[in-house]
């Protein structure tokens, strides 16, 4: 519309996108006018940090203002060379989890492509460099919003964009069999995490009231498709709850459910102040569930709590500041 030559598209795509550009200033090979005449029309951001918390532990979250008012969450997780960011996909949750602050409110609304996007460009601003894994675990559901996440991933993948390898990239989900249908047809390789957080059915219907495809046998199924389809295994996420989940029948019906060549997360919640009789299990009932499990051969990641001081379980930091006013 503005009669330039085509080629400029890909400056701007590379600059905005592969460089985090937060303005047209910098955009140094682009001429002047150009620059401009796209201030006028429109901004290489449409959100903004509202608020940053760094913790002790050098996680940091930023509280991300969208162009309505509405805000979500993002995290920055440093660990030696690795520089992780988590992301959200909608504003809040529709799934429910009993032990998450982002479905505190229901969801109000999702993200489009590039409120998605920003979020890494405004981690990036943070880290000083860009980063290099990407986890899709923030606030909502993200097969709720599969087309813009899709998109979104695309962009990440694109060697004119962020570069970055799918085995860098890992989404998370309670299991929509309609968003994960879409997501196999897109042909995306990411690698997959589905939130279990329960071995029998009754109780993720309790823990997990929303989630994804109902059975506990569904949630097989559709990681068996995905390992058919794309030659990677699925991820059980299991967030780990004094006296809920933490038993030595709860670990040894997972163990039974994962066998050998089902990957398992396990993870210590984080406190949340509106659930007050919800906490981790102490570190030695944490410790025997993980042996029942490597004991079975399963393969196991024993996650760290990240970021407590700074609030960094989702949801929690929109929740305290929606509070304050």
């Amino acid at each position: 519309e503005l009669g330039e030559p085509s080629y400029r598209v890909r400056q701007l795509f590379e600059w905005v996108q592969q460089r985090g550009a937060p303005d047209y200033e910098v955009m140094t090979n682009v001429p002047k006018s150009l620059r401009t005449a796209l201030a006028e029309r429109m901004p290489v951001r449409s959100t903004r940090v509202r608020r940053s918390h760094p913790s002790d532990d050098g996680t940091s979250k930023l509280l991300v203002e969208l162009s309505d008012g509405h805000a979500v969450e993002c995290v920055l997780i440093p660990e030696g060379e690795r520089r992780t960011g988590c992301i959200s996909t909608q504003v809040g949750c529709g799934v429910g989890c009993v032990f998450c602050a982002s479905g505190a409110d229901g969801v109000i609304r999702n993200l489009e492509t590039s409120e998605i996007l920003e979020q890494i460009h405004h981690l990036g601003d943070l880290a000083g460099e860009p980063l290099t894994h990407l986890v899709v675990m923030g606030m909502g559901e993200p097969l709720h919003n599969v087309e813009a996440l899709v998109e979104a991933l695309r962009i990440v993948q694109d060697p004119w964009g962020l570069d970055f390898s799918p085995r860098r990239i890992t989404l998370s989900t309670s299991g929509p069999r309609q968003g994960f249908e879409t997501l196999l047809r897109s042909g995306l390789r990411v690698k997959l995490a589905i939130s279990l957080h329960a071995p029998f059915d009754d109780l993720r219907k309790e823990l997990v009231p929303r989630g994804g495809s109902g059975t506990i046998q569904e949630l097989q199924k559709m990681a068996t498709d995905w390992f058919e389809a794309t030659g990677r295994d699925v991820t059980f996420e299991y967030v780990l709850i004094d006296g809920v989940n933490d038993s030595d029948d709860h670990a040894r019906a997972l163990a039974r459910l994962c066998g050998r060549n089902r990957n398992v997360n396990v993870i210590p919640m984080n406190p949340v102040p509106f659930a007050p009789d919800l906490r981790a299990p102490p570190a030695a009932r944490t410790n025997a569930f993980a042996a029942i499990l490597r004991a079975a051969g399963v393969p196991l990641h024993l996650r760290r709590q990240r970021g407590d001081d700074v609030a960094a379980a989702c949801g929690q930091l929109r929740l305290a500041d929606a509070s304050s006013g």
